[in-house]
């Protein structure tokens, strides 16, 4: 672990909380015609739409996973991570403000607000533990 120690640890079970998520959601994006109604998602839509992103969801997941397990958490992952969580967040917020989903579905992706806070938490308050070349 790196020299962040607690903070290390938190971050590396909110990673494995993301991948959870992230897990959930790709399996409400694979079956829109029952998960993805009951999330509040807009039906009907192309199977290859729904398909591939719930690929692309899942592949998020396992990189979290996979970030959680490092001895050294990448930091730019990280960022990239609390970018694509805060725009998913605010997408579908503006989506609901324009009435093209439900209340539903808006509330579901406060999970995704919360995590890119707490990624860009800990990219403000940890120190990089790997030194420049």
């Amino acid at each position: 672990m790196g020299r962040n120690g607690d903070q290390d640890s938190w971050m590396r079970g909110a990673l494995l909380a993301s991948a959870v998520m992230n897990t959930g959601a790709a399996l409400i994006f694979a079956f829109p015609d029952s998960l993805g109604q009951f999330a509040g998602l807009p039906a009907p839509v192309p199977r290859i739409y729904t398909t591939l992103l719930a690929v692309f969801v899942l592949l998020f997941g396992v990189a979290y996973a996979w970030l959680s397990r490092q001895r050294v958490i990448d930091r730019p992952l990280v960022a990239l991570s609390a970018l694509g969580k805060a725009a998913v967040f605010s997408v579908i917020f503006v989506f609901w403000m324009l009435g093209d989903l439900s209340g539903r579905s808006a509330m579901a992706a406060i999970g995704d607000l919360i995590f890119a806070a707490i990624f860009a938490w800990w990219l403000t308050h940890t120190r990089n533990t790997v030194e420049p070349k």
